[in-house]
């Protein structure tokens, strides 16, 4: 059954909490690869640029792989929604890199298989960091039932003068319902 897209980040609010009970014993750094796909296209980079982070961002996805995805992410990490049901006129909501990481932990554990592709890209250089503007689609799979997510994500990169990695400073959820 498919169902109507919706907005990413109220998306990821409700199933942090609704997961919680189906997370049990299940082990983070060892994704299935129940997916049948063309691998040669997912290929985990060094992070030398904005663009390979998004790169490793969606084998993240793909691949479930919980590891990688925490190395995507700067220690002053910050993802930032607009919630249109919170408070009376709805609100923004925003939460660090320790709920994200367990956030997406969740999701990788839920769903047997996760598809992300990257569409329109407008890319600014803003003085230390880079901010690149991404369309997305995001397909959701758990036995048979199929939900699909679009939108666009503004993200804030920083290049680490301790590793030279780029790694997401901030990830804007820019979707709409």
């Amino acid at each position: 059954m498919e169902r109507r897209a919706l907005k990413f980040g109220t998306f990821i609010t409700v199933l942090m909490f609704t997961l919680a009970a189906f997370v049990g014993c299940l082990n983070p750094f060892a994704p299935s690869l129940e997916q049948k796909l063309d691998l040669n296209q997912l290929i985990i980079t060094e992070q030398k640029t904005p663009e390979e982070v998004l790169q490793n961002f969606r084998y993240a996805y793909v691949m479930r792989d919980s590891f990688l995805y925490s190395n995507l992410l700067d220690s002053a990490f910050v993802f930032v929604y607009f919630d249109p049901y919170a408070g009376t006129a709805g609100q923004f909501i925003s939460w660090g890199r320790a709920t994200d990481l367990m956030t997406t932990g969740r999701l990788f554990h839920q769903f047997t298989t996760i598809d992300l592709v990257w569409e329109s890209t407008i890319r600014e250089p803003t003085g230390e960091g880079t901010k690149i503007l991404k369309g997305f689609k995001l397909t959701l799979n758990d036995n048979g039932e199929e939900i699909r997510i679009s939108g666009d994500a503004l993200f804030t990169f920083r290049k680490s003068p301790l590793d030279g990695k780029w790694r997401i400073l901030k990830w804007e959820d820019r979707s709409n319902l």
